[in-house]
Parts: structure tokens; C-alpha cells; sequence
């Protein structure tokens, strides 16, 4: 059994990178099979309430910041890069213990968030675009498309990772210059949202909110329930 308060050898001895490969190899079988699990029941879940809405859809009204932060089609790109961002705190759990915790922590964001759609169903304005001019956008708006536009859980997810990545490379003795770049790229994501026209500035602030309040919440949460089982 594998003790995850163990990284040896230390981090002063050992590269943080290759601390970081350790624990990317640690039941990675479980880590891949959870989180293909994982990702085929959100977006059960999340297309369900997309395509059934329990009530009248609202449209979130857009405000200054909105129409500060234009459309950038080349803005894509960061916002596809969520799904890569996100797979990195569960590579880099410790054990399976960790990796339960951050699953439990996880799918309570995104509970939440499946939950406020059901209860209020949402949708950005029709912005006047062209998507036609736009073809890398065909498959987001297929499926990605204007509903349970709050709280974003774009953003929410972003910053939950943003979080736990912090401090998974503080534990490998990452510098500022590696942690502070994972910071740039949940920016980066953040402000893509806007950007893309996938979300406005409301449904950013609620997907700040939620992701930032259970980002915190379970890492005090996670590490407590993980060394009482030890």
C-alpha cells in the first residue's frame, strides 16, 4: 500500500517534474477508468438537462464587461484546453485514497452546477455572429451549445483545478514560475469563456463562486479523510 504522504525520494532530492511522473503513474489504471466514468456521466447528466429543461429558459442579461471583452474566435483554443487542464489533478493524486476525495470533490461541483440548470435553466443572448465563418466552432455548438449557461462550469472546473494543482506542485517543490503559469492558463480559460461567447460576465462570477468554494473546502476535506485512513 502505498502511503501518500510518502514522496520519496524528497523534493529537494529529486526534480519536481519527476515527482510529478511518480505520482502520474501511481493506479493509473484506476485513475483512467475513473475518469473516462467520470466524464460519461457528466455529460449524460449535463446534455439530459440541456435538451429537457424543467422550466421556462432565462437569458442572461450581458453587461459592460461583456461588451469590453469582444469576440476572438482564436480564443477556441483556450477554451477547448479545459478538458487537458482538467485531467491533471486527478493524474497527479497520490493514492486512491486521494483520488476518491478529489472524485467526491469534483463531482459535487459538478452536481451542483447540473442542479442549479435543472431547477433554473439558462442561456446566453443570441450574440450576432457568424458561426458560419467560424467552422471550429461547429462541434462546440453542436454540443456545447447555449443552455446551462449559469453558473459556468467551465469556469467552475477551471478554477477547482487551478486550486489543487497549486498545491500538488507545491508539494513536488514546483517553482513560482511553473505554478504561476498554471494560474495564467485557469485565466486563460476564464477570460475564453467571455471571449468565445460561450458565457457571459454573470455566469463567469457564479462559476468563480462555486469553484473557488469547493476548491477550498476540499482541501481541507480531502488531506483530513486521507491520513485517518492511513
Amino acid at each position: 500500500m502505498i502511503d501518500p504522504a510518502a514522496e520519496v525520494p524528497s523534493p529537494a532530492a529529486v526534480p519536481w517534474y519527476r515527482l510529478c511522473a511518480q505520482r502520474f503513474g501511481r493506479v493509473l489504471p484506476l485513475k483512467a477508468l475513473g475518469t473516462t466514468a467520470f466524464i460519461s456521466l457528466f455529460f449524460w447528466a449535463y446534455l439530459h438537462v440541456l435538451h429537457n429543461p424543467g422550466a421556462a429558459v432565462t437569458t442572461m442579461p450581458t453587461t459592460a464587461l461583456d461588451e469590453w471583452v469582444g469576440f476572438r474566435p482564436e480564443a477556441f483554443w483556450l477554451y477547448a484546453s479545459l478538458w487537458f487542464y482538467t485531467s491533471l489533478p486527478p493524474a497527479l493524486t497520490r493514492c486512491w485514497r486521494e483520488l476518491v476525495g478529489y472524485g467526491a470533490a469534483i463531482f459535487a461541483v459538478c452536481a451542483i452546477g447540473v442542479g442549479v440548470f435543472a431547477v433554473y435553466p439558462t442561456a446566453v443572448p443570441m450574440f450576432e455572429i457568424d458561426w458560419a465563418l467560424h467552422p471550429s466552432f461547429a462541434i462546440l455548438k453542436r454540443v456545447d451549445t447555449a443552455g446551462n449557461a449559469f453558473p459556468s462550469l467551465h469556469v467552475a472546473t477551471a478554477v477547482f483545478s487551478a486550486i489543487w494543482l497549486d498545491r500538488q506542485l507545491r508539494e513536488t517543490g514546483a517553482g513560482r514560475g511553473v505554478r504561476g503559469f498554471s494560474a495564467l492558463w485557469c485565466l486563460g480559460i476564464v477570460y475564453s469563456t467571455l471571449a468565445t461567447k460561450q458565457h457571459v460576465a454573470f455566469d463567469v462570477g457564479g462559476g468563480l463562486l462555486l469553484g473557488a468554494a469547493l476548491g477550498a473546502l476540499s482541501l481541507r476535506w480531502v488531506p483530513a479523510w486521507v491520513a485517518r485512513r492511513r
